[in-house]
């Protein structure tokens, strides 16, 4: 049975015939649908705005650090090193665009070369899978769920990830995408353009802008080396500024020219040339007048993103369950998932590039179109299959809006600008030549299915994956790339050895077990938890066990023994007023009460609070002691 089914009923709920419903019951049902869809468009609202929101979070905690990492332009210049730049500041800020118009920025202004950009690209290319990781890790509490929506959203990871294992060392051997683009440039006479358009921003930007606005230029500045702008705050204080040139100062040690000098009454006045900036109107969002830092702020925004990010999630997938059951889903999942026919099928695939590209031109964000497909990957609406061309389109749409962004250029740096650009967009183009037109080669979705089926059954190895892919791995191959060539190419190439060997070994002992000697047809020669991660889950499930027993002892045991100790205590006091009184006159015990009690000692009463904290020997234990 195949552990990735399109499910044809949603809901748990039975699906009910429409035919068997009377004239109201039909017009319940249809104004129920429109209030859910309703219900559905406002939800999608909201968790767009907290992406939006997420990233400017993430930009006030690490936007500074961001831009003193591109401040180094001698690390820069190593290709790797820049490759987990770019990946590190995209995590950090949660964009993809803000990285690449720093790295823009930093070409217009010439302290980076535009050879030495395109791997810090490629990073940010990764970087920006990581939030629809982070959207599915939310369906986390269905296995099935998890098990497609993990699939669906590192999907995305691994052709990002393969496609930089191959074109890197290409680009660094032959400069093939800066060849390419520089000839593509220098072919055609490029004029300067309107900035990109403004599409879904208009509808979110009323309630973001709100909320916080980021004067954005300010990590622009830090990468460029403004020293001025270490000082500044990334929260936008004043909306409207006016910049004069000329200003008139009084007193008369200002004078430097007496044609640009003149009296009124008793003050002197000369004209001096000085470029200043005038503030004439505060923005209106919420920390516009805050004199909280910009990391404690950042902190308020991150957290509270999340909550409203998990819960429209929540609820979408909830909505959607209740929306898409019956004949609707049957009908959504034979348009989104049926291939042309023969012999168009082939077309289709194409078709969701297209899609998708479109798709996040209009959101301009491919973290949004991604997170957005990844709940209905999980509960089954899309299949893997479908929803990598659409990954693939939202890649190239992500870069036709820089592209766009780039013409709005000066004319005297829209030349480097778009050639950024354009290494961006024929980055994915020759990435998606590779990994998608032959099916043999569509090897992300083999391994995103393969990460999803491993989650599914341990789901803390999702966790152990981002921070692995996202954190640990980066670093250590910055270390390394710092370190010198040979240093990297020493621990590297043994351990990308290994790596391919133990792939051919798997692939071999799957397909062909006979080809290996008796040893290596399986991994039971070496110690269990080199080949199993049922000893780390057995740890893994211990510890969580060890927390959740010292916080029902610290939360709920000690409360309920508190409870049981005044119990104990009231009936100890009436047990003793009984005995002092009613007992003087009736010294027969016969006549106590049936139910009355020996009062249990208050030692005893503790210990029998510890049982649900201690492990079943002792609370056995504690149980025969209490006998």
């Amino acid at each position: 049975m195949s552990l990735w089914p399109l499910s044809t009923c949603l809901s748990d709920c039975p699906c009910p015939d429409p035919t068997e419903l009377d004239t109201k019951g039909k017009v319940l049902r249809v104004l129920m649908a429109i209030g859910k869809f309703i219900v559905l468009l406002g939800l999608l609202y909201l968790f767009v705005c907290s992406l939006d929101i997420l990233s400017s979070a993430f930009q006030l905690v690490g936007g500074k650090a961001a831009g003193d990492i591109f401040k180094d332009n001698a690390v820069l210049s190593n290709p790797v090193a820049g490759l987990v730049i770019g990946l590190m500041v995209t995590v950090l800020v949660q964009s993809s665009s803000t990285s690449s118009s720093i790295v823009v920025s930093m070409v217009s202004s010439g302290l980076l070369q535009v050879k030495y950009a395109v791997p810090i690209i490629m990073g940010t290319n990764i970087g920006t899978s990581v939030t629809n990781t982070i959207v599915a890790m939310m369906q986390a509490g269905d296995r099935n769920e998890f098990r497609r929506a993990f699939g669906g959203a590192t999907v995305h990871d691994f052709f990002n990830w393969l496609s930089v294992i191959i074109l890197l060392p290409l680009e660094v051997a032959s400069g093939f995408l800066y060849k390419l683009t520089k000839l593509l440039i220098d072919s055609f006479h490029i004029e300067s353009g309107e900035n990109a358009p403004d599409l879904l921003n208009v509808i979110t930007d009323p309630l973001t802008d709100s909320i916080i606005q980021l004067d954005k230029s300010v990590i622009s500045d830090i990468a460029t080396g403004d020293p001025a702008a270490k000082n500044k705050s990334l929260i936008k204080v004043w909306c409207k500024t006016n910049t004069t040139t000329n200003v008139t100062v009084p007193g008369q040690d200002n004078c430097t020219s007496i044609e640009f000098c003149w009296t009124d009454g008793n003050v002197t006045w000369t004209l001096m040339n000085v470029t200043k900036k005038i503030n004439l109107e505060r923005c209106k969002h919420i920390f516009a007048n805050t004199t909280l830092p910009d990391l404690a702020v950042g902190l308020i925004l991150l957290v509270l993103s999340l909550l409203i990010l998990c819960t429209c999630l929540i609820l979408i997938v909830k909505l959607l369950n209740s929306m898409l059951k019956g004949q609707v889903a049957i009908v959504i999942k034979k348009i989104l998932n049926t291939d042309f026919p023969f012999p168009f099928g082939w077309v289709t695939g194409y078709l969701a590039i297209v899609v998708g590209a479109g798709m996040t031109f209009i959101v301009q964000s491919s973290s949004v179109f991604t997170s957005a497909i990844t709940p209905l990957v999980g509960i089954g609406v899309i299949t893997i299959e479908r929803a990598y061309p659409l990954t693939l389109g939202s890649n190239i749409g992500t870069t036709t809006t820089a592209i766009l962004a780039a013409m709005a250029s000066p004319p005297e740096t829209l030349g480097n600008s778009l050639q950024i650009a354009f290494c961006h967009f024929f980055f994915n183009i020759a990435g998606i030549i590779i990994w998608y037109p032959i099916p043999f080669m569509r090897v992300p979705i083999r391994l995103a299915k393969a990460l999803g089926n491993r989650t599914a059954k341990y789901r803390w190895f999702a966790v152990f994956y981002l921070i692995l892919c996202f954190l640990v791995l980066p670093l250590v191959v910055f270390g390394l790339s710092l370190a010198g060539w040979q240093v990297l190419a020493g621990v590297g190439v043994p351990i990308l050895v290994l790596v391919i060997l133990v792939i051919i070994v798997n692939i071999l002992q799957s397909h062909r077990p006979r080809w290996l000697p008796p040893v290596l047809r399986t991994w039971n020669f070496l110690p269990h938890w080199m080949h199993s991660l049922s000893p780390m889950d057995r740890m893994v499930t211990a510890m969580t066990a060890f927390c959740s027993r010292r916080c029902c002892c610290c939360c709920t045991c000690c409360k309920s023994s508190q409870k049981e100790e005044k119990r104990n205590h009231s009936s100890l006091c009436r047990t003793t007023g009984r005995a002092n009184g009613e007992l003087e006159m009736h010294s027969n015990p016969a006549l106590s009460w049936d139910g009355e009690m020996e009062p249990e000692p208050n030692v005893l009463s503790g210990l029998r609070s510890l049982q649900c904290c201690e492990t079943p020997v002792a609370a056995d234990h504690i149980s025969q002691l209490g006998e």
